[in-house]
Parts: C-alpha cells; sequence; structure tokens
C-alpha cells in the first residue's frame, strides 16, 4: 500500500509516518519502480502498534523501548513491565496535578461574585505572582 493508505488504515497524518520513519520506530518501506513508498502487512501492525502506545501517551522513548522488547519474542516480558509501570506512575502524578488543578479553579470560580471586572476574583487570582 502506498503511505496515503497506510496513514488513512491507521488514522494517522501523512508527514507524521514519514516522522516515525525518520526516527526510525517505523522502518522504511520499499520502494516501487516509481520511487513510490510501499507499505506491507508488517508496517501495518507497527504503525497500529505505535499509534496505540501513543494514544494511550507513552512517550517516543518509552515507545522506542518497547519496540525493541518487543521484537525480541524469547525474551521475559519484565522489561515491558517496567516500562508499563514507570509510564502508570507518570499518569498518576498527572492525574493528581489535574485534581489540585481543579480544586484551585474550583475554588477560585466560587469566590466570583460576578460583580464587574474590577472586582473579579479569577482575575485577581491569576494576577498574582506565583
Amino acid at each position: 500500500m502506498r503511505i496515503g493508505e497506510l496513514a488513512k488504515a491507521t488514522a494517522t497524518n501523512v508527514e507524521t509516518v514519514r516522522y516515525y520513519e525518520k526516527i526510525g520506530i517505523l522502518p522504511k518501506p520499499a520502494r516501487t519502480s516509481a520511487n513510490y513508498r510501499s507499505y506491507g502487512g508488517d508496517h501495518l501492525a507497527r504503525l497500529s502498534f505505535i499509534r496505540r502506545a501513543r494514544n494511550l501517551g507513552f512517550t517516543l522513548e518509552a515507545l522506542r523501548e518497547l519496540l525493541t522488547l518487543s521484537d525480541d519474542k524469547e525474551q521475559s516480558c519484565e522489561a515491558i513491565d517496567a516500562v508499563s509501570q514507570a509510564h502508570l506512575a507518570q499518569v498518576d502524578l498527572k492525574i493528581s496535578d489535574l485534581r489540585a488543578l481543579r480544586s484551585e479553579l474550583s475554588r477560585i470560580i466560587v469566590s466570583c461574585q460576578q460583580g464587574t471586572v474590577a472586582d473579579c476574583k479569577i482575575i485577581e487570582t491569576l494576577s498574582r505572582s506565583p
């Protein structure tokens, strides 16, 4: 398949496919006699894996490690578990930060008296130095 077909099949932007090739997480495809990229089922499977991992928030660095580990089918999945656990810890931290942010925003909004902008507690709070 051509790059546009691969991109469409995986809901990936064509430029993103090219970028993944450039950074080496998607193998470069063979070229046709007309010099078009020609992707196969392995490319489709790998790009689908990449897209799913990215949608789950894995960094490119973690994704690269997962791809390297997944290429060795005989090894223990202990290292994959470690990468996933590290990512889960980052997700938990983000959730905690978002909860604190939500609490602060709620507090600010509740303090608003629906008066004028000059008396707005939201603007006042956002204007303060950290």
